[in-house]
């Protein structure tokens, strides 16, 4: 049975922008992945593409029909069909003669293309030639660690590592058990290559309190040599990572550790607030003397008592 969502259509223009994607946020939604099989692409790809997809769901849709797509040639196709699924990050598979085992991802930005690179699989183990271990669960936020100087030192090593954490990173976290760290994912910059190693703890008991922790590979492994890139001028790039203004005001906790703010306001004239919105509650008399009395200080007597006066001298 199909379940159909409901659209909720914006009432302000705050909310015109926020859905539009237009308005920054503070904290970010986990990004949502597309995996876009080309018209032509070799066993190995694919099963790196379905690697790669296990260790990104649920955040993530691969498509089964095949896209006759050149991304560096035309990058149409592939914005309408993230516009489609609502998405921001896509891999792109493809080979051929020229480009072997070819692997393109990319994000966009205001539903444009931001970064595209072209990475080539010089070796692969999937994840079914790793036993021993049961794989990682869904949804499991990793731990991502960039080992190699290229990736401070290389402008084009040092997006791609933004891309990546951007790819795989999850919710943000404050604090975290060292239970909850169940996946490592290792990126290694050597010789204009990266690779990619994936990691589950394992922790053992021992004398201390702290338990000892050992990684175990799960895979996938691979060994990416980049191709060809598409990066985002410094100004546009600046503007997709703009952040919003947050107002800080003098902020302390009391006895119970509830959160307690400080707003500094003008001074406002209260009797001019219009709070009576029922009959029921009308001005008193002293409320009716006093307003009386004022208006006529400001303005003088009221024309009804000149014309009293005025009788009585006739």
């Amino acid at each position: 049975m199909a379940v159909i969502q409901r659209v909720v259509k914006p009432r302000t223009k705050r909310g015109k922008r926020i859905l539009l994607k237009k308005e920054p946020k503070i904290v970010e939604n986990t990004k949502h992945c597309v995996f876009i099989p080309g018209r032509k692409s070799s066993l190995q790809v694919s099963s790196c593409m379905k690697d790669l997809l296990k260790l990104k769901k649920p955040d993530a849709v691969m498509l089964t029909q095949k896209n006759d797509i050149l991304p560096f040639d035309d990058a149409v196709q592939i914005e309408k069909l993230l516009q489609k699924h609502d998405s921001s990050l896509f891999f792109f598979s493809s080979h051929n003669k020229k480009r072997p085992n070819n692997l393109v991802l990319g994000r966009t930005y205001d539903q444009h293309i931001l970064d595209m690179f072209e990475l080539g699989i010089e070796s692969y183990k999937g994840c079914s030639e790793f036993k021993g271990l049961s794989e990682i669960s869904a949804g499991v936020k990793p731990v991502l660690v960039f080992l190699g100087e290229q990736f401070d030192s290389d402008q084009q090593l040092k997006r791609i590592r933004n891309l990546f954490i951007d790819m795989f990173q999850r919710q943000p976290l404050k604090q975290i058990r060292p239970n909850g760290i169940e996946h490592v994912m290792s990126f290694i910059a050597v010789d204009s290559k990266i690779l990619l190693r994936s990691y589950r703890t394992v922790l053992s008991k021992t004398s201390l309190k702290t338990p000892r922790v050992e990684l175990h590979e799960v895979g996938p492994s691979v060994d990416f040599v980049v191709r060809r890139d598409h990066m985002a001028s410094a100004d546009l790039f600046k503007t997709a990572c703009k952040r919003p203004n947050i107002k800080v005001y003098i902020v302390r906790r009391d006895n119970f550790g509830s959160k307690l703010g400080r707003l500094h306001m003008t001074k406002q004239d209260v009797n001019t607030l219009q709070t009576r919105k029922m009959k029921g509650l009308k001005k008193t008399y002293a409320e009716r003397k006093m307003k009386r009395k004022s208006d006529e200080d400001k303005n003088g007597p009221a024309v009804k008592n000149l014309k009293l006066q005025f009788k009585v001298k006739s």
